[in-house]
């Protein structure tokens, strides 16, 4: 099985870690011609290239000066203990066993603007570079056509015949990868709350239960869609009835 999810704005490099072991970000050389392009803007283009405030302009530019090389414990992070979005938290990683963050490292990927795949325990230096950003590189219009090849190739040499995917990512980040050209099926989950008499997808709560999905996969070593569906974490079931496609089931509370 392999799973993908969005990356955090969010960002917490001062926790205490529970595991010491990290790896290399797997396209770490692309990396490095992203933050060389990023480190001749200003924190004005930044701002407009990006669309955040000044405040975070600045402080992405001094990130974008501080990446260095080679990554170490000392000045980076595992990426699934630096992002501290709502992903992060229905997923909260810090509380599994070392047995299932080694499961962990071995399914699931973050997808990233500027890392591309990560694995979960690959170290990452602080960043912001949403996978939308209108970043030009080289003949690449965008991030997406700089990332696409690579990412889709990646895949389809990582998944089995008839392994399981289960895409939990936001459209933001899936819209790297070329479904179409993908060797299995794509299960997307949906999460839907009841507000007002009518079920839902309410952003916030999408995001804890895909981590939280996430999480249910792990520590009860699920292995089929069937065995997906008994997912019933934050008071999530598995609706039948509101599933209209098989490949996005549907779990409402």
């Amino acid at each position: 099985m392999k799973i993908v999810i969005s990356p955090a704005k969010s960002l917490d490099f001062e926790r205490d870690l529970p595991l010491e072991r990290y790896s290399e970000p797997m396209f770490l050389d692309r990396s490095v011609r992203l933050n060389k392009l990023l480190q001749k803007k200003s924190p004005r283009v930044l701002s407009r290239l990006m669309g955040i405030s000044s405040d975070l302009a600045n402080l992405n530019w001094e990130r974008n000066q501080k990446f260095t090389l080679p990554f170490t414990p000392a000045n980076a992070r595992q990426a699934v203990f630096a992002f501290n979005g709502d992903v992060y938290q229905g997923l909260d990683a810090y509380s599994l066993k070392e047995d299932e963050l080694t499961s962990l490292n071995d399914k699931l990927l973050i997808l990233s603007g500027l890392y591309g795949a990560l694995r979960p325990l690959d170290l990452i230096q602080p960043y912001r570079l949403e996978m939308g950003t209108s970043l030009k590189v080289g003949r690449a219009k965008n991030l997406y056509e700089f990332w696409k090849p690579t990412l889709t190739s990646f895949l389809n040499d990582q998944l089995e015949e008839d392994e399981l995917f289960i895409n939990l990512a936001s459209n933001e980040y899936f819209t790297a990868i070329d479904r179409k050209k993908l060797k299995v099926p794509v299960i997307t989950p949906v999460f839907k709350d009841w507000k007002n008499d009518k079920l839902k997808v309410i952003s916030f709560f999408a995001k804890k239960a895909r981590g939280s999905m996430v999480r249910y996969i792990i520590t009860s070593d699920v292995q089929s869609l069937e065995a997906l569906k008994g997912f019933n974490l934050d008071g999530y079931i598995y609706s039948k009835e509101h599933t209209l496609k098989e490949n996005e089931p549907v779990f409402i509370r």
